[in-house]
């Protein structure tokens, strides 16, 4: 009897010590000062060249998602929030935002990387600021930290458009009015855009300093009526003075600049179509950018990235501009068929005389001019609630200073399993099959203008095949 129950005892402790190592427990934890955030995406892709290695990206160079964002590589965004309670009968809301981002400096997928890898894993904090909303009962807020402080994107070009301020500073918003101060700031030496650095020698000892970049940037919104309204943008964009030998300086040796400015100026229509389902839209944006201001390049729209060369002559920016255009249109025509398209042109110009290449502080040959057109759409038809299928029809053309345009033509097909059986162009999880082909022309295939063709060679075809998971969920 004894060995009986010692046997029975032995096989619990057994059956509990399987179970307990067979996976780790995850619990659900409930708590109303802590939330999570997250967006994703992650999957494995492969082409035809090489007997099957990896996939790329078709889009023509220096511009990123911009033509569509179907074979993007893996990604992650973790944002964690703590709220904070106020006293009582208070109606503030007050939380410490952060976002933790992870991504692969290679094309190497997360599995097979890590942070020691070579080209592996970058962890980066974009966003930990602290924000106090709705103070007191009125419609003021105000936020200090680093922040993604940005409008509506087109996302099927993954583009943060008009008015993307992510940076660190602080702000306050007023009703409909937004103002912030931005401190840009970068250790990066070999940049062609106006240096951050410079050499301090009050101390009578020569070293490396940063010099900040300030952007005052304000925002108003308008609303002319229930569906209609109009934001304004303004900034002033000013870099120090750390000239204090003028006469000194050369293009050569050239590690102390004088100040230089910019400025921006935008404004965005924005219109619900109450005639369609509810959630369809149409933006069309608006902005030039001055000096230093003139704009980012490479997918980017931030005015604080500054494109093109300088006028080495008087060492600053002057005379640079950007003219930039956006408009996207979300149309939910039915409980069948949604259409998402978006159409943006850039042109922007360096503050050298050149069309073509110039030279930049430090000597590196750059582009100080460049034009480039996108045009897209994604048709998303809802065969079911849990199936939805994606097709994609992408036009982009670039052309970089006085070189010939290079262009593509890209068109993606992607079957999509929607978990959640919701008939919404924003429903995630998606578990996609994707497939794209893109033709390319003369000057494009001959100068291998694009990541697919840096690999594959001169070719007229590309194409991508994948298998992918994308995500996002708010706190």
């Amino acid at each position: 009897m004894a060995l009986r129950i010692q046997i029975k005892y032995l096989l619990i402790l057994l059956l509990l010590s399987v179970e307990a190592n067979a996976q780790i427990a995850y619990q659900n934890v409930s708590n109303r000062n802590v939330a999570l955030g997250s967006y994703g995406r992650v999957g494995v892709d492969w082409s035809l060249e090489n007997n099957g290695t990896i996939g790329r990206r078709l889009n023509l160079n220096n511009m990123g998602s911009i033509g569509g964002r179907m074979e993007e590589q893996d990604y992650l965004e973790l944002a964690p929030a703590l709220h904070f309670q106020p006293a009582e009968d208070d109606s503030t809301t007050i939380y410490a935002q952060m976002r933790f981002a992870v991504y692969a400096n290679s094309q190497t997928s997360f599995g097979n990387s890590t942070t020691s890898s070579i080209g592996g894993l970058t962890i980066a904090i974009p966003e930990m600021y602290v924000e106090a909303r709705n103070i007191n009962g009125k419609p003021l807020s105000m936020w200090i930290g680093a922040r993604l402080y940005r409008g509506p994107d087109v996302h099927i070009a993954d583009h943060f458009y008009f008015n993307d301020h992510s940076s660190q500073g602080f702000g306050l918003e007023w009703k409909g009015t937004r103002m912030m101060a931005l401190f840009v700031e970068s250790t990066d030496t070999t940049s062609t855009v106006p240096p951050y650095f410079y050499l301090n020698i009050k101390t009578g000892t020569a070293s490396a300093s940063l010099r900040q970049r300030i952007v005052m940037a304000v925002e108003q919104d308008v609303t002319l009526s229930s569906n209609d309204a109009i934001t304004f943008l303004g900034e002033f964009h000013r870099m120090a003075n750390a000239d204090e030998r003028r006469d000194t300086i050369t293009v050569s040796n050239a590690v102390n600049f004088p100040a230089d400015v910019g400025i921006v100026i935008g404004a965005k229509y924005q219109r619900n179509l109450p005639s369609l389902l509810e959630g369809s839209f149409n933006h069309l944006a608006i902005r030039y950018g001055t000096g230093i201001a003139n704009g980012g390049d490479g997918g980017l729209s931030r005015t604080w990235l500054t494109f093109g060369a300088p006028d080495l002559n008087n060492l600053h920016f002057g005379g640079a501009y950007s003219l930039y255009l956006v408009n996207h249109t979300v149309l939910n025509f039915s409980q069948n068929y949604t259409l998402n398209a978006y159409a943006i042109y850039t042109k922007s110009k360096g503050a050298a005389d050149s069309d073509h290449m110039a030279k930049s502080y430090f000597g590196k040959e750059v582009f100080n001019r460049k034009e480039d057109f996108t045009i897209g759409s994604r048709n998303e038809f809802y065969m079911t609630n849990y199936f939805h299928l994606l097709v994609e029809l992408h036009y982009s053309q670039r052309r970089d200073g006085t070189n010939p345009i290079a262009s593509t033509t890209k068109f993606s097909i992607a079957p999509v399993f929607v978990p959640t059986g919701k008939r919404d162009t924003w429903a995630r999880p998606h578990l996609r099959f994707v497939a794209s082909i893109a033709r390319y022309n003369d000057f494009a295939m001959k100068s291998l203008y694009s990541p697919y063709l840096q690999f594959a060679g001169e070719h007229r075809w590309g194409y991508y095949f994948g298998v992918k998971a994308e995500w996002w969920i708010f706190n």
